[in-house]
């Protein structure tokens, strides 16, 4: 009880406070936590709420910012928020997923898989974990392996060294693609308002993305989830995208945020359900085909609706 009431008070003193964010940014993984729940099985949001703090009030998306707001408490954390590549554009686990001192598994791909094991002991009663939290730390990381500059060449601290300005305004390339991008898109595409850009990328995912959903949770390597191909996706999108023509105190304006925009859109959509599809694996067996169902009944309502018009 103790342990429990600590970490409400933790959580309602960040939660409330005014706090610098990194990884997509408060809006990126709140975006990416409110598309997770829009997929969840009847038995993942029994579970999802069971564990959720209080100060949550049932939903999941306003504390998957945590992670980044408790890192100065937990400082062991820190290290697993990203994955640093040697200036080359592809993503092993043996080589790339350790902390400084060398430990393997200490990187974001490893804390998927970490918290997702953690997850798979919900309801047993031998279970000595914090559940709670595991199942914050996992919406997070899979938020931040989808950021590109997650998964980035440790010389320049995935974009974080390299100075640029976007339009006018002074930044550093990681900030740009945490959070530089989508308040612009807010900005000029959906009235400065969250749950419209969200309705955008869900309308996406039921209408432009429904027929590569079967192949976002598949992969040769799995362990506990697909983090690794998580991971040499968004490495191979830093070279081709974040990283491509960028150069120290460049100018990103128009060209670079309207051909890059649709990258970061589709990983935040990506994230949201991938992140769905590991918690119903966790807390419903009978799930396999649920989101895939799901999203074709929503474009079977959709087809209706424009033929009706």
């Amino acid at each position: 009880m103790g342990a429990v009431f600590v970490l409400q008070v933790l959580l309602l003193s960040l939660i409330s406070a005014p706090i610098s964010i990194d990884a997509w940014g408060k809006e990126g993984h709140f975006m990416v936590c409110k598309i997770a729940e829009d997929f969840f099985t009847e038995k993942t949001k029994e579970a999802v709420l069971d564990l959720l703090p209080e100060v949550a009030n049932g939903d999941l998306a306003s504390v998957c910012s945590w992670p980044d707001e408790i890192r100065f408490h937990y400082r062991w954390s820190s290290c697993l928020h990203y994955i640093n590549t040697p200036e080359v554009c592809d993503y092993h686990y043996s080589r790339d997923c350790h902390d400084s001192k060398g430990r393997e598994g200490i990187c974001v791909a490893g804390a998927i898989n970490n918290y997702t094991n953690q997850l798979y002991s919900y309801k047993d009663p031998q279970n000595t974990y914090n559940l709670t939290e595991s199942l914050m730390f996992l919406s997070h990381f899979v938020g931040d392996i989808h950021q590109p500059l997650h998964v980035a060449f440790e010389a320049d601290e995935g974009g974080n060294t390299i100075i640029v300005h976007w339009y006018t305004r002074k930044a550093n390339l990681h900030h740009v693609w945490d959070v530089s991008m989508i308040d612009t898109a807010m900005k000029d595409f959906y009235n400065s308002d969250l749950t419209t850009m969200i309705s955008a990328i869900k309308l996406n995912i039921s209408e432009g993305w429904a027929n590569e959903i079967d192949n976002w949770e598949k992969c040769s390597n799995k362990r506990a989830t697909c983090a690794n191909n998580y991971a040499s996706e968004s490495i191979k999108l830093s070279c081709s995208y974040a990283y491509k023509d960028v150069e120290q105190n460049i100018t990103l304006g128009d060209d670079y945020f309207y051909s890059r925009y649709p990258i970061m859109e589709k990983q935040i959509a990506k994230a949201g359900i991938r992140l769905a599809l590991i918690l119903n694996s966790i807390f419903d067996a009978d799930s396999a085909n649920y989101v895939k169902s799901l999203l074709l009944l929503q474009k079977r309502v959709m087809t209706h609706i424009d033929i009706e018009k």
